[in-house]
């Protein structure tokens, strides 16, 4: 084993141990200090496994950056055992990966808490790693044709798809929580490291120093991207309003009294004017949630919806930002008010016992409808 290939392996080892073990003391510590607030929402019994799943993928480097180490030590790295291992923790990173992305509020709306989905995903995932397990068995005299690692194609491809993923899911939601530059940084770091996976198919690309760089660097900003995550994620829990604590009064057509201590919002009365769409559409929310039970406490947001489109949510949220002139600090965001479902589904935040409603504008809402 060439001082290169021991270096990028110990290396690998380390920096995925390192932010492994961060990324998992960070969840930890999410679940143990904002548990009571995350069970406050119905719609999220349970702490948050992104996270966890992403720390796992982080040790499914490790093992798999020790098995190739041990298998360069001990020379069976052109075995078949080492093809087995290597294949089986390529599956489980990307396994692994896929849940992760399962619990992003910002994944493709087809892989967003679509377990169907997910589990075709899965599928195609194994049916890759056997393919790729049998062009290397198939190929094992002559690997590489025409500078082309013939086993390495199906891999790469998938690659390019789950990249398509990460991508989209991080990119959306740096951007929803205000990190526009961490953004840009995260789709430059998952496109390095799909460029950093290209070399092992076509093999005349660099040599074996540069290559081991680019993945070093590729690898150390991946985890970095995960970190910011993490952290952006404590931030955005320590400035959400709890449900328990915000109130709303519907007090009449177009006029509405919040509270929410945490934004500094006390007693405020909103008065809609002309904004008649964007009232009536809080009045929706707020009789789905107050007088509907379990599930059925959403509006669905789309084309083909109730509310035809998400631009409708953040108008409501800018008319009340504007008409009680709020500083900066306290101005409100969608995900203050709103919760996403999935698939299309929001709901208001506010638990049902402090949405109160005029029973005279209840009756006249209730007709026009």
């Amino acid at each position: 084993m060439s001082d290169i290939t021991k270096f990028y392996s110990l290396a690998h080892i380390y920096i995925a141990l390192i932010g492994g073990v961060l990324l998992l003391a960070i969840w930890y510590n999410i679940k143990k200090r904002f548990r009571q607030f995350l069970e406050e929402d119905d719609s999220q019994k349970r702490i948050d496994k992104g996270l966890l799943y992403l720390s796992m993928a982080l040790f499914v480097w490790v093992f798999s950056g020790t098995w190739i180490y041990m298998a360069n030590l001990f020379s069976f790295i052109n075995t078949i055992l080492f093809d087995v291992g290597y294949s089986f923790f390529s599956v489980l990173n990307t396994l692994v990966l896929l849940l992760a992305l399962f619990y992003f509020d910002f994944a493709p709306q087809f892989l967003y808490k679509n377990k169907r989905n997910t589990f075709i995903l899965i599928i195609i995932t194994i049916l890759v790693s056997v393919i790729t397990f049998i062009l290397i068995q198939y190929n094992k005299d002559n690997p590489v044709i025409n500078g082309v690692r013939i086993s390495g194609v199906p891999d790469l491809i998938f690659s390019c798809f789950l990249t398509y993923l990460l991508t989209i899911s991080f990119y959306k939601t740096f951007m929803n929580r205000g990190l526009k530059l961490v953004a840009v940084i995260s789709v430059l770091a998952f496109l390095f490291m799909l460029l950093s996976q290209v070399p092992d198919v076509f093999v005349n690309i660099g040599d074996t120093l540069y290559r081991n760089l680019i993945k070093i660097v590729a690898k150390t900003s991946f985890i970095s991207i995960f970190l910011v995550l993490a952290t952006s994620w404590v931030i955005q829990l320590a400035l959400t309003p709890k449900p328990s604590e915000m109130t709303i009064k519907f007090l009449d057509w177009s006029l509405v009294k919040i509270t929410i201590p945490s934004k500094e919002i006390y007693d405020k009365t909103i008065d809609f004017g002309s904004k008649t769409t964007q009232y009536k559409n809080l009045l929706r929310f707020a009789v789905k949630r107050k007088y509907e039970e379990g599930e059925k406490q959403y509006l669905l947001v789309s084309s083909g919806g109730e509310i035809k489109s998400q631009t409708y949510l953040s108008r409501i949220i800018e008319n009340i930002n504007t008409i009680l002139q709020l500083p900066s600090i306290s101005q409100l965001e969608r995900k203050d008010l709103f919760t996403f479902m999935g698939q299309g589904k929001y709901r208001l935040r506010v638990i049902p016992e402090n949405i109160i409603i005029d029973q005279v504008l209840l009756e006249e809402f209730n007709k026009s409808l």
